[in-house]
């Protein structure tokens, strides 16, 4: 597996300059923001520190976990499934801002890859990366200026609709001909088959309004219920974990 995967990034290289720009270009955003919004705010926390680095690789490990659950969905093909890996990250940006998510999105895809390698040429591990980023930040970023309950909601609603967007847009420009091209199917072949699912399938844009549009609105949906409900509680948790180096433990019998 491991083999298959540098045999792919050696194949793949000018993809992955592609996809190391748009990772760069999202710690970008999300480190800015984070950094304006804690001026505007007068509070000075490290971008960085063991707690966050614990809770980004505890979060990341969770999201590969919640991966492997997917969910078919009655009213889309085969290829369209639901999955919960975007919550952890949305629950680390609500909890310690929007570089955490982008951290925990990034993390996630790395072991993804090193678990699973890649049929996709790299294809499928972009689009969620892009897709879970394009939820994370906006969502996090208006949260981290005004961290209120209500916020918490109409950030998690703006999120949700920059996802269906940005997903709808990206499967019918991007997705469904790059994997056109890598299998050697028409798109039509991808349209067949939502057909087969869906009845209003007749074409690559009502697949795309009947299937992907809904799918991102459920998905958002629910990692924005769930995140609102327990964000607060789990960051009050995380934030009063001590973690001390091994090196300054004390015995109960010290």
């Amino acid at each position: 597996m491991t083999n298959g995967l540098f045999a792919s990034i050696a194949e793949n290289v000018e993809y992955l300059i592609g996809f190391a720009i748009i990772i760069a270009a999202a710690f970008a955003i999300a480190i800015v923001c984070e950094k304006l919004a804690q001026k505007i705010n007068g509070i000075k926390e490290p971008m960085l520190s063991t707690r966050k680095v614990v809770v980004i690789g505890t979060f990341a490990a969770i999201s590969v976990v919640l991966m492997m659950f997917e969910i078919a969905l009655p009213f889309a093909p085969s290829f369209y499934k639901l999955d919960l890996s975007d919550l952890p990250a949305l629950i680390g940006a609500f909890s310690f801002g929007p570089m955490a998510g982008v951290m925990i999105e990034f993390v996630k895809i790395l072991l993804e890859l090193v678990i699973r390698g890649t049929s996709t040429a790299f294809v499928g591990e972009l689009a969620n990366f892009v897709i879970g980023c394009c939820f994370i930040l906006p969502a996090s970023i208006i949260y981290t200026f005004k961290k209120t309950r209500t916020m918490a909601l109409v950030s998690c609603i703006i999120g949700t609709l920059v996802i269906t967007i940005v997903g709808s847009l990206m499967n019918a420009f991007y997705l469904l001909p790059a994997y056109s091209a890598l299998y050697g199917m028409p798109i039509d072949a991808f349209v067949g088959m939502g057909a087969e699912a869906n009845n209003n399938v007749t074409s690559i844009w009502t697949l795309v309004l009947y299937c992907v549009v809904p799918l991102n609105l459920i998905k958002g949906g629910i990692d924005s219920i769930i995140t609102v409900f327990v964000y607060k509680r789990i960051s009050v948790i995380l934030k009063n974990v001590t973690f001390v180096p091994a090196s300054r433990k004390k015995t109960y019998a010290e």
